[in-house]
């Protein structure tokens, strides 16, 4: 975008102020259907894992039909993680003591201490969205060459990455997130550890915080690998399966969020967030998530309005608002490279490439008018 496009530019704020009169008063209130949902699946779960406990009265040949269970608990993954997302974000849950029990059994297979999701989401993402102080954009080309960055450029989808490898990243990239962000803030919390995209800082209260909430998911998983007896099998099929496709659903939505879009120093979520259309089934199981340029715009709303946030984008805002098939945006991420070489620019490791940020206002307009066209 060029600077005299940049004098356009508006935060989340000012899109806030003149979408906010346009939206039912009943979509800002707390829903506690989450918090039903959540529980729900937690149940689903642990009914998983008390039928794995007998998996070794079964006959070998009969194991195959665990994995449907398998996938079933997987998608709990996913739907722990976006319910407890949603909690974590309005007023659903008054009690702070009860909100911060539920966030922790939401988050633990997630391996992640709700006051860092506090931290590393709630604030530092959504206030500083896709800038250099956002702890979940890319890596920048001219940051050092850690092990972060290269994880990040081994296994996440680009033009360069091997399939086999974006493959294992998927199942994987999510516990990278969580390790390079808890590492950092355990350990140092100096806001210079290199390895992670951004190192931020949080306060000796929340640091205590987490560490307490660690050692709680850690003891929670230790309990479930104990009451499966650490066998291999019981293990793989109801432990590392569920948690790498819960994992790798997770990070098919996170990867599109942003990763294809440019760094925005000003936080206009309409230049710097992508929504993407999914089948409905996978709205109505995730919570709209892939509405997630309207959550960056009302992160406590309800998301069961989403939708209708997205009418009102594509009426006021159709030049702007970034919009693309769930195919397409994945198709975008492996015709890219992933690493910001400036605020418009992608480039790969060794820094030859340069690719302009690929979803431009032109791609918008075309979105836009394919979508006018297909509606008539």
């Amino acid at each position: 975008m060029s600077s005299t496009d940049q004098e356009t530019w508006m935060t989340q704020a000012d899109y806030a102020k003149k979408l906010r009169p346009l939206l039912p008063a009943e979509a800002f209130l707390p829903n506690p259907d989450k918090v039903w949902i959540l529980l729900i699946n937690l149940a689903i779960l642990f009914a998983g894992w008390a039928i794995a406990a007998n998996l070794d009265l079964w006959q070998w040949y009969f194991l195959w039909l665990y994995l449907p269970l398998a996938l079933a608990m997987g998608n709990s993954v996913i739907v722990l993680l976006f319910s407890t997302h949603d909690v974590m974000h309005s007023r659903a849950i008054s009690n702070p003591w009860v909100r911060r029990v539920i966030s922790l059994l939401g988050l633990t297979l997630l391996w992640m201490p709700p006051t860092l999701w506090k931290a590393v989401h709630n604030r530092e993402h959504h206030g500083k969205t896709n800038s250099l102080q956002d702890p979940d954009r890319n890596y920048l080309h001219s940051q050092p060459n850690t092990w972060g960055k290269w994880i990040q450029n081994a296994f996440v989808p680009s033009a360069e990455v091997n399939p086999i490898l974006l493959t294992i990243g998927m199942a994987h990239a999510w516990g990278v997130h969580v390790f390079r962000n808890l590492t950092s803030v355990l350990l140092f919390n100096d806001g210079e550890t290199k390895y992670p995209v951004f190192a931020f800082q949080v306060s000796n209260k929340e640091r205590r915080a987490i560490a307490l909430e660690f050692l709680a998911i850690l003891g929670l998983h230790l309990s479930l690998l104990a009451y499966l007896e650490f066998q291999p099998v019981k293990l793989l099929l109801s432990y590392f399966l569920p948690i790498w496709i819960g994992y790798a659903g997770v990070m098919f939505y996170i990867y599109t969020n942003h990763m294809a879009c440019r760094m925005t120093g000003l936080n206009d979520v309409l230049v710097n967030s992508l929504s993407i259309r999914v089948p409905k089934l996978f709205d109505l199981l995730h919570f709209n998530f892939s509405y997630h340029t309207e959550h960056h715009i009302f992160p406590g709303l309800s998301s069961d309005h989403y939708p209708t946030v997205q009418a009102l984008l594509q009426t006021h805002y159709p030049e702007r608002f970034n919009l693309m098939d769930a195919d397409k945006a994945w198709q975008t991420m492996l015709q890219t490279p992933r690493h910001y070489k400036d605020e418009n620019t992608f480039t790969d490791w060794s820094g030859e490439k340069s690719i302009a940020c690929p979803i431009s206002v032109e791609d918008r307009f075309v979105e836009n008018v394919s979508l006018e066209v297909a509606t008539r």
